[in-house]
């Protein structure tokens, strides 16, 4: 039997050469979120298969084409997530939430998982974050949690991206919409695509998301849901474009926006970007006032985002924005013969206990191939350990950058060490300015970070 030599077709690893570019991303992220109220949940990847079927909608892509669904070894159907939203609604009520203090508001970064043709930024495991808000029937929250992706956007300096807004309205104005939509489509029927003649009973408004150019054509010039919206959703409409102008969020209404999933009300969104092809969407999101009533609960309002972050690590690269480089090691600790083997290994722990990024040799390379290896893996200093140095009790360290050298005692290694990697870390970044700015804190060079 031959090795196995490839990943499963739209999967990709992240190796460590690029993984600090996510670690950065979610970091980032992360801080924001929290400086807006959020706070992180975690849910499990894989949910029982009816979930989605009663929140994401019977008759959208993700149920119709794209889920991973099996029966496990009890006979259940289980479905891997497609999405965020629907895992962090059913924690919500399985665990009493909704009887605190309002809003809950959640973030989270997840995996998640979709058949479809893999392309550049969308493949069949992805990773998203996402914020929801449960608890605020606002359009203030509508235009906060829009703030709160434009703030992070803004953080990574992505100026290429802009924001479309639009509302789909509520039950009661979608009623004469889906008539109006009805009676359009059921003149083009003969062209639609099967999919898209099955939706046109059960929920026309899918056939505005197809994928298909011919259907795609058709809808373009379909009534268009503003016309059709009761006063209530006017009102909160316009109370979103007004809280936006207040934040000085600037934006674009676009009345064809409808998301591809059924539990969406009222407000959408999507920041939009061309700098990476077809699949320019990088965030998007919404209300979802009716979900939590559709999945059993109480009527509660609610709204959030998702974003992808395989498409957004693509957007900043595509527009050389800023990524730290990896974070390095701070030295690399040379035994030169056995007699300094304790020591080294005593050193090294101490360092490390410091949480400084330490290396040793542990393929018992000579002296010469020790320093060969310190300079392949880019150590800021190198340090090397004899026989010598043990009896003179002091070691001698190197800046492998400016060549620059310093003698240490060796009963005070670890905090001489520390004094001298600071010292020179101050000079080194103290005319750094093109690092982004973060609420609580400035990535810097090397991926470190300073208060």
């Amino acid at each position: 039997m031959g090795l196995l030599t490839k990943a499963p077709r739209g999967t990709a690893d992240l190796l460590p050469a690029e993984s600090h570019k996510i670690q950065y991303l979610e970091t980032v992220f992360s801080e924001i979120a929290r400086s807006y109220g959020f706070r992180e949940i975690r849910v499990p990847v894989f949910e029982h298969t009816e979930l989605f079927h009663r929140s994401v909608g019977e008759t959208t892509d993700v149920v119709q084409k794209e889920m991973y669904t099996f029966n496990d070894n009890g006979g259940r159907s289980i479905t891997l997530r497609p999405e965020g939203t629907a895992g962090v609604a059913r924690a919500l009520l399985e665990h009493g939430l909704y009887s605190e203090a309002m809003p809950q508001k959640f973030y989270y970064q997840i995996s998640c998982y979709r058949y479809e043709k893999p392309q550049a930024g969308r493949l069949r495991e992805f990773h998203q974050f996402g914020v929801e808000c449960f608890g605020s029937a606002s359009p203030a929250a509508d235009a906060e949690v829009i703030g709160l992706a434009n703030r992070f956007f803004q953080t990574l300096s992505l100026d290429n991206l802009h924001l479309e807004i639009n509302s789909i309205g509520c039950p009661k104005c979608r009623a004469a919409y889906h008539k109006a939509l009805k009676a359009y489509f059921t003149a083009h029927i003969d062209s639609l695509c099967d999919t898209c003649k099955g939706r046109l009973e059960k929920n026309p408004m899918r056939i505005l998301d197809c994928k298909s150019p011919v259907c795609s054509a058709i809808a373009a010039k379909a009534p268009v849901i503003l016309d059709y919206l009761c006063d209530d959703c006017k009102e909160h409409f316009a109370g979103v474009q007004k809280n936006l102008d207040v934040l000085s969020i600037p934006y674009t209404v676009n009345p064809r926006i409808v998301r591809g999933l059924d539990y969406y009300t009222r407000t959408v969104f999507e920041f939009v970007s061309d700098a990476i092809g077809a699949q320019g969407t990088v965030c998007g999101g919404g209300r979802y006032d009716g979900l939590v009533a559709e999945m059993g609960g109480s009527a509660l309002p609610a709204l959030g985002f998702a974003m992808g972050v395989e498409r957004l690590r693509l957007l900043m690269e595509n527009t050389g924005k800023y990524f730290p480089e990896p974070e390095g090691y701070d030295l690399f600790l040379i035994c030169a013969d056995p007699a300094a083997f304790d020591t080294v290994s005593r050193l090294t722990a101490e360092l490390r206990d410091m949480l400084l990024n330490v290396e040793r040799d542990l393929c018992d390379r000579s002296v010469k191939a020790q320093m060969k290896y310190a300079n392949k893996i880019g150590a800021r200093y190198t340090a090397v350990l004899g026989e010598n140095e043990i009896q003179s009790g002091s070691v001698t360290v190197k800046n492998m950058h400016t060549g620059d050298t310093a003698s240490l005692p060796l009963d005070d290694f670890a905090d001489r060490f520390l004094s001298l990697l600071n010292d020179d870390s101050l000079r080194e970044w103290s005319d750094d300015t093109h690092a982004p700015q973060t609420g609580g804190f400035t990535v810097l060079d090397g991926g470190k970070k300073k208060d």
